[in-house]
């Protein structure tokens, strides 16, 4: 897996479908399947309806080959695909705004993960796969995933097989905010992308749909793929990271509230 090209999609609303399907049939175009990023109730925004076209635009890739991983349970908007500064110790402030399981104990992160879970169940969208809103987890959320059977969590920094342990290292890349720097960030995409590729080492891109709302970040974002691809990597998602597999506890969803920490 040390050459891969993993790409997840996140921002996955219901006025956002349009554009990610239009990303998504460019992927098909060149074979690379997508990890799509599920938030069960992002803060802010509408809850997902389960006949929405949101979910059901997820249900349909799923259908392709795409795989989804859950992406936090009410979090708040990340905003531009902004990823934290990660410092040398590969630590990262837990106040970074929106990394909603970037410091909690093990408890904790057990009660929202089971939330997150039912809402999933709900939607038919059930996964053992988990990317912690912005990058960041905690080792308690760690140990509340492995105790809730999920296979895989990819942080900022690593891909962490949960059965076996195993660590797979490669940072993420990912365009950041503020329109005056705007180009800069898609000229240090696409060169970062390049530059990890021509290495041999696996690439991992995190594409926002507000970035594909704008035409010089989808270009930039199409042009990292493409590098990475005339570089060898070979297409993935974060399921291949899954290893061996154990059955995941089974939650009975709440007909009218799907939120266990509201009651």
């Amino acid at each position: 897996m040390v050459n891969s090209l993993v790409v997840s999609l996140s921002g996955l609303g219901d006025r956002a479908v349009d554009r990610c399907a239009e990303f998504a049939a460019e992927l098909d175009r060149r074979n690379v399947p997508l990890t799509l990023l599920v938030a069960p109730r992002p803060q802010g925004s509408e809850r997902p309806a389960p006949d929405g076209p949101a979910v059901g635009w997820v249900r349909g890739r799923l259908h392709r080959g795409d795989v989804s991983a859950l992406h936090g349970f009410d979090h708040a908007p990340s905003g531009q695909g902004l990823l934290p500064r990660v410092a040398s110790a590969g630590r990262a402030s837990a106040a970074v705004r929106g990394a909603e399981f970037a410091a909690l104990p093990a408890h904790e992160a057990g009660l929202r993960l089971s939330a997150a879970t039912a809402a999933l169940d709900a939607f038919g969208l059930r996964t053992d796969l988990f990317v912690p809103p912005r990058w960041l987890c905690s080792p308690g959320t760690v140990t509340a995933l492995r105790r809730r059977g999920f296979a895989v969590c990819a942080d900022a920094l690593a891909v962490h097989e949960l059965g076996t342990g195993e660590v797979h290292r490669a940072r993420v890349h990912a365009l950041g905010p503020g329109a005056r720097v705007e180009q800069w960030w898609c000229r240090a995409l696409v060169l970062g992308v390049g530059r990890a590729a021509r290495r041999g080492r696996m690439v991992r891109l995190a594409v926002d749909s507000a970035d594909l709302s704008r035409p010089g970040p989808r270009r930039a974002v199409l042009d990292a793929i493409d590098l990475a691809l005339h570089h060898g990597a070979e297409p993935a998602t974060y399921d291949s990271f899954a290893g061996a597999r154990v059955p995941m506890p089974r939650q009975e969803p709440r007909a009218r509230n799907l939120d266990p920490l509201s009651s």
